[in-house]
């Protein structure tokens, strides 16, 4: 195993609690300490997670054993803690989006290679078995030639979910809504399947909720592959339902729900999908999803920092869904199809 790797954590907001759960139950992995925004917010996280907590990371690094630094913060301050975290020579998981566009994305992962320090991004739904198989299905050619792939991310959010919240649905604190924030985790299954992409054409609006990004998106997006595909998020579908990820090709289709395959039709085969009972997705609750995945996605990055290899998901990879995003809030702005570099 080696040596125990000791995790910082940045921002104590609820995904916090995902990452001290997933770290702890990792053999050789233990959280250090944590860092909050103000000095009483770390006093409560201390007394409620029992672990050393200050108001600067700075300070953090210069007072404990820090290998790796987990950042959950507001999405529009996690370049702020990956400079400070890399300059000082540690490993950094960040929760998605890396940032809030690709230019902040591009200075963290800069600040890690000047660094030579490890860039990992959290897309744990890469991880979820489901998901593996559809993947190994479609890239195995089973479903024959591809015709199209939907993501669909038809979620709720209160108005308390944004307005008891200084970042949520800012522009300068998400990025935008429901398409960065929410619907980012389906759209990287979207574009991974997809491949590199050629063009977007997208459509962002503010329908029910009082804030600066959006609760609804469409867009349809064409891969350099030929293959086109559409994509819908929204904070503004009550009561919320599981998202979609629809695969379909000239033999068959496969459908994602949930994070479950909720139909599998091939053409000659017989396959017995498991059917989701309630909502394992975050559909109407953010913290409904377990925390399974994110300790499959931390224990790839422990894994990759003993070895001295890549993760699953770094910086690059992480930047992909990043960019398809911003691709498609330009072309609502400009109001046409954008060419994706």
């Amino acid at each position: 195993m080696g040596q125990t790797l000791h995790f910082a954590i940045v921002g104590t907001g609820s995904i916090a609690g995902h990452f001290i759960r997933s770290i702890q139950e990792i053999d050789g992995c233990e959280v250090a300490a944590l860092c909050s925004s103000t000095q009483q917010r770390a006093l409560a996280a201390r007394e409620k997670y029992n672990i050393e907590a200050y108001s600067d990371l700075s300070v953090l690094l210069q007072h404990e054993q820090v290998d790796i630094v987990c950042i959950c913060t507001a999405s529009g301050l996690h370049l702020q803690a990956a400079v400070i975290a890399a300059n000082a020579g540690k490993h950094i998981i960040c929760e998605k989006p890396l940032e809030i566009d690709t230019q902040r994305v591009d200075q963290m992962i800069q600040a890690c290679d000047d660094n030579q320090v490890k860039l990992g991004c959290i897309f744990q739904n890469r991880f979820s078995e489901d998901f593996v198989k559809l993947r190994q299905m479609v890239e195995s050619g089973l479903l024959g030639k591809m015709v199209a792939i939907n993501a669909m991310i038809p979620w709720y959010r209160s108005d308390s979910y944004y307005g008891d919240s200084h970042w949520r649905g800012t522009l300068d604190g998400d990025g935008g809504g429901a398409l960065i924030n929410q619907g980012i985790h389906t759209v990287d299954l979207f574009q991974l399947l997809g491949g590199p992409v050629a063009e977007v054409f997208g459509k962002v609006l503010t329908t029910t909720h009082d804030i600066e990004g959006e609760d609804l998106a469409m867009a349809v997006v064409t891969f350099k592959s030929g293959l086109i595909g559409q994509i819908q998020a929204s904070t503004s579908m009550w009561p919320g339902y599981p998202e979609r990820l629809e695969v379909y090709g000239e033999k068959g289709s496969i459908i994602l729900e949930g994070g479950i395959i909720s139909h599998f039709n091939v053409q000659g085969i017989e396959h017995q999908v498991a059917v989701s009972s309630g909502d394992i997705s975050g559909s109407s609750n953010p913290m409904a999803i377990s925390h399974q995945l994110h300790r499959k996605q931390i224990l790839d990055f422990a894994n990759a920092v003993r070895t001295d290899t890549q993760p699953v998901i770094d910086g690059r990879e992480g930047r992909k869904a990043v960019a398809l995003i911003e691709g498609i809030y330009r072309s609502s702005r400009l109001g046409q199809p954008v060419i994706m570099g």
